[in-house]
């Protein structure tokens, strides 16, 4: 196999088909029940009240959007770290590189958050207590020990292979979905209180901008987050053009129900000692705000001990299971990313089981980095949140392009109505960016300039022989999307301004006239179609016929 270069990859294994339906499905559906859920009802009840079953609505469509935009992509091209290198077919180098970069940061932060989440839910168990400083949240000596040692474990389960891997996540998810549904259940019938939509200050005590906040910020959009693994792991699926779409789809309408249906117990099972006078309050009566974990503390309180057990005990397995699957995902992401010339060619070396093994190194260093005294849980939550709908703006733009360049191309699932679904999902991804906050965003702004410097020492030092062609004019819209989005979100009524420039709702008009201007401009500037179909024939043909199909 030849590359951009002529140059042939220095891959001596290749990446297996081995992963059927149902393990693509609960590929997905295990990142998106993880910790969010344990903490997800609270934090939206405490932002916006009884009215954060609407942010679960508008996040879940917001989602759903993006996902369906995914589904068409993934059916096309199936190829591992997907999410990574549809945006560098459609805009060439420039925009590959930096929404390949999006996409690492995403995937690669997300298991030691995981981490840090089972040791912060561990704090209810005696021999925990030392793990972390009871005033700061922040991982003692002892505690980062621990945290290593739980990242090792994620990244050796990874070493065995896709396929066991896949097993062992599917197994993992169906624990992982039916606790929330025994929760759900349960609490219906222990104490049902319709009275509470009343209570606490209401029902929206911070009216229209607490339910668009408590979108991005209260972990709302955090836990929809993960169908994107079925098209990481696209290049070893069995069937990746029937499978792909249908297991984008249904994680995300599987997680809509239960997180929907889990904000609605947890409001309606809350008795009246565990309200305060505001959704806030976190006084020592308000038992949902208590640091070990609000739906065992729920079923503490209710004197349902033995769901509080069960809780606990998923409070270590939900998180370990997403953190598993994200720690696959980064490596395929660093593997696309090698693959299309952005980063070290050492990151396309796999052992004899198709495994990445540079890509999981990767992770496991970075996971041990994020465990240093950054910010807390739930400041790092808001800024993968942020990292993740950059990373899904890449997709609406790809597949506009590929609808106006390649109109003939197969498309196993097509996206009705996508000439307006697809702008819509890249307005809807500047929305939740938006209501992220400044706070959030400025550390987001970093993050991306640590990319570009790593990625240009890659490209200076010739560390990957490939040396994709950048593109300059067709990522012209790039820099000038990232800088606008940020002066936006800067002067709005989310920003740090006392006097904002942009009040509600004027804000987010800003954005989706800015968003629709941009989109239109990638459109213009994007890849000829004979440019996109020379560049997926050099990496998606070979790699769709080059693997492995046995099965075992």
């Amino acid at each position: 196999m030849t590359t951009t270069t002529g140059r042939p990859s220095k891959s001596t294994h290749q990446l297996r088909r081995e992963v059927g339906l149902i393990g693509l499905l609960w590929a997905s559906m295990g990142s998106i029940i993880g910790s969010g859920w344990l903490f997800g009802a609270q934090k939206g009840l405490m932002a916006a009240g009884p009215a954060a079953i609407i942010s679960w609505v508008i996040g879940g469509v917001a989602i759903l959007i993006l996902a369906l935009v995914h589904a068409e992509l993934g059916g096309m091209y199936p190829v591992s770290g997907g999410t990574a290198r549809f945006p560098h077919y459609a805009f060439g180098g420039v925009a590959g590189a930096s929404f390949g970069w999006f996409s690492w940061l995403q995937a690669a932060t997300v298991a030691p958050i995981e981490v840090s989440a089972m040791l912060t839910y561990a704090q209810h168990y005696s021999f925990a207590n030392g793990w972390l400083d009871p005033k700061t949240g922040v991982l003692t000596t002892s505690g980062i020990v621990v945290a290593v040692i739980l990242m090792a474990i994620l990244t050796a389960i990874n070493f065995l292979g896709v396929k066991k891997l896949a097993a062992t996540n599917s197994a993992a998810t169906w624990w992982k979905v039916a606790i929330p549904l025994l929760t759900i259940f349960v609490l219906a019938f222990a104490n049902f209180r319709p009275s509470n939509f009343n209570a606490g200050g209401g029902w929206s005590p911070e009216g229209i901008k607490g339910i668009l906040g408590a979108v991005s910020t209260s972990g709302i959009i955090f836990s929809y987050l993960g169908f994107e693994q079925a098209d990481q792991l696209a290049g070893e699926s069995k069937n990746p053009r029937r499978d792909v779409p249908f297991a984008i789809i249904g994680s995300i309408l599987i997680g809509m129900v239960i997180y929907i249906a889990l904000q609605l117990a947890f409001l309606y099972a809350l008795p009246a000692s565990a309200i305060g006078k505001t959704w806030t309050d976190t006084s020592s009566k308000a038992y949902y705000t208590v640091f070990t974990g609000p739906f065992a503390e729920l079923a503490t309180v209710l004197s349902i001990g033995w769901l509080a057990a069960v809780l606990y005990a998923d409070a270590i397995i939900s998180p370990a299971g997403t953190g598993l699957i994200y720690t696959t995902g980064s490596s395929r992401v660093s593997y696309g990313l090698s693959r299309n010339g952005y980063i070290p060619t050492v990151f396309e070396r796999l052992t004899s089981r198709g495994v990445p093994t540079i890509g999981l190194i990767a992770a496991f260093i970075t996971g041990c980095i994020c465990f240093l005294p950054f910010p807390s849980w739930q400041s790092l939550v808001g800024l993968i949140t942020s990292a993740s709908v950059l990373m899904y703006a890449g997709a609406p733009l790809s597949l506009g392009v590929f609808r106006r360049r390649l109109p003939d191309a197969t498309r196993p699932y097509r996206l009705p109505a996508a000439g307006f679904l697809s702008p819509l999902a890249f307005v809807i991804s500047g929305l939740i960016i938006l209501w992220s906050g400044w706070e959030t965003d400025w550390k987001l702004g970093v993050a991306i300039l640590i990319g570009y410097v790593i990625l240009v020492v890659s490209r200076v030092f010739h560390l990957n022989d490939r040396e994709p062609v950048l593109d300059w004019r067709a990522a012209s819209w790039l820099p000038v999307y990232l800088v606008g989005m940020g002066l936006i979100v800067y002067l709005s009524d989310f920003g740090p301004l006392k006097s904002p420039i942009f009040g509600l709702w004027w804000d987010m008009l800003a954005v989706a006239i800015f968003s629709l201007v941009i989109y239109y401009w990638a459109m213009a500037v994007a890849l000829p179609a004979a440019k996109i179909q020379e560049m997926v024939s050099e990496v998606v043909l070979p790699e769709e016929e080059a693997l492995d199909y046995h099965t075992v």
